[in-house]
């Protein structure tokens, strides 16, 4: 747990912390060298006290790395993921057909007028906001893709803005899996201008009524090229399999190439989990309202950007290419995104997102 990626991974999954939570406390850790698990178990309190952004945080951190020290030393896995006895231990998305995965995964939509939407502004900070974003921008310009795909591909690009971001304020201390060449040999698809390598679900069957039930599962071939998927290319969409986008921290940590079948179940594999995915947008629209309305209002705040971004997306469609269409929306994401405070200081922050301002740079009529 060498750089500042296993650490936030850490912080966020084992000690539960909120990711701007998280992030302040990484900040603190590193200048103190506490940067290992082993470190962080055998430290004492008031040492990591003093290091900690407060003191909730520092006994949130002991407390999970000295867990997790002690399941290392146990052989047992190290996430923690407890499973109620009440609760199935099968993977749900093993009993459900494909078809029924992928529609729980679409995201919500508005009923309101575009004029309604107008006066509609929310507060968000930029991840969720740019996840959003992908995941309809991927929607329109490989259509062939299911929403797992399209959030997985959203989350790769959103996953990468971050890190390099993360090396731009210097939160970054080692070189990222990408730039150590994790991937290499897997095929690459451009989303919002950025390269993701993806895994091919070949024979992965995900259309309620399918035209072609028996198609084969075709594996990918390790001495193959990589190739690079394009919008344009009638060949690469044409016919192209499911895709999702790797992990490659996660792949580096694996140490071992990827397998993927055609199953609707994604456990295991190092990629980026539309289910995650999803879960992190709706979290990141609601307000101070009573707990009871919270998760109706997330639905309902997150269905009127995706309607917002579907019809910006919709007005260029009919005009650019998806190649073109793709080379513009991170410019188009830029001048919405939420205003916050450059650097460190507005890592996490969240502002006002305005989607009159989406809905400004529709392609007039």
């Amino acid at each position: 747990m060498a750089d500042t990626n296993n650490l936030l991974r850490f912080l966020t999954a084992e000690a539960k912390l909120p990711l701007a939570a998280a992030i302040a406390q990484a900040t603190g850790l590193q200048k103190a060298n506490l940067v290992t698990i082993e470190d962080l178990a055998k430290t004492d309190f008031d040492t990591l006290k003093a290091a900690s952004a407060t003191e909730k945080a520092a006994k949130a951190t002991l407390a999970a790395a000295k867990r997790v020290s002690i399941k290392r030393k146990r052989g047992l896995p190290e996430t923690s993921n407890p499973v109620s006895s009440k609760r199935s231990r099968i993977d749900p998305a093993e009993i459900q057909s494909p078809a029924d995965v992928e529609a729980a995964l679409l995201l919500p939509t508005s009923n309101l007028t575009e004029e309604d939407l107008e006066g509609i502004v929310l507060t968000t900070n930029r991840a969720p906001l740019l996840l959003a974003f992908a995941t309809t921008l991927v929607k329109h310009t490989m259509p062939e893709q299911p929403p797992s795909s399209c959030l997985s591909l959203a989350q790769a690009v959103t996953s990468l803005n971050a890190q390099a971001k993360a090396a731009n304020i210097g939160l970054g201390s080692t070189a990222s899996a990408e730039k150590e060449g994790w991937g290499q040999g897997q095929s690459l698809v451009k989303v919002m201008t950025r390269d993701v390598r993806v895994l091919r679900r070949w024979g992965y069957e995900w259309k309620a009524d399918p035209k072609n039930t028996t198609k084969d599962i075709k594996p990918e071939d390790p001495d193959q090229k990589p190739s690079s998927i394009s919008h344009n290319d009638p060949s690469s969409s044409e016919g192209l399999p499911a895709l999702l986008a790797l992990d490659l921290e996660q792949l580096k940590r694996l140490d071992s190439p990827p397998i993927v079948s055609a199953s609707a179940s994604t456990a295991g594999l190092p990629v980026y989990h539309a289910d995650s995915a999803r879960n992190y947008i709706l979290k990141a629209f609601d307000s101070k309202r009573p707990a009871a309305e919270i998760a109706a209002e997330r639905e309902t705040n997150l269905g009127h950007l995706v309607k917002a971004l579907d019809s910006l997306f919709e007005s260029w469609s009919v005009v650019l290419s998806p190649d073109d269409l793709d080379k513009r929306a991170w410019n188009w994401y830029v001048k919405v995104r939420p205003q916050v405070e450059a650097g460190r200081a507005g890592w996490g922050a969240k502002g006002q997102l305005k989607l009159k301002d989406i809905l400004d740079l529709r392609r007039p009529k």
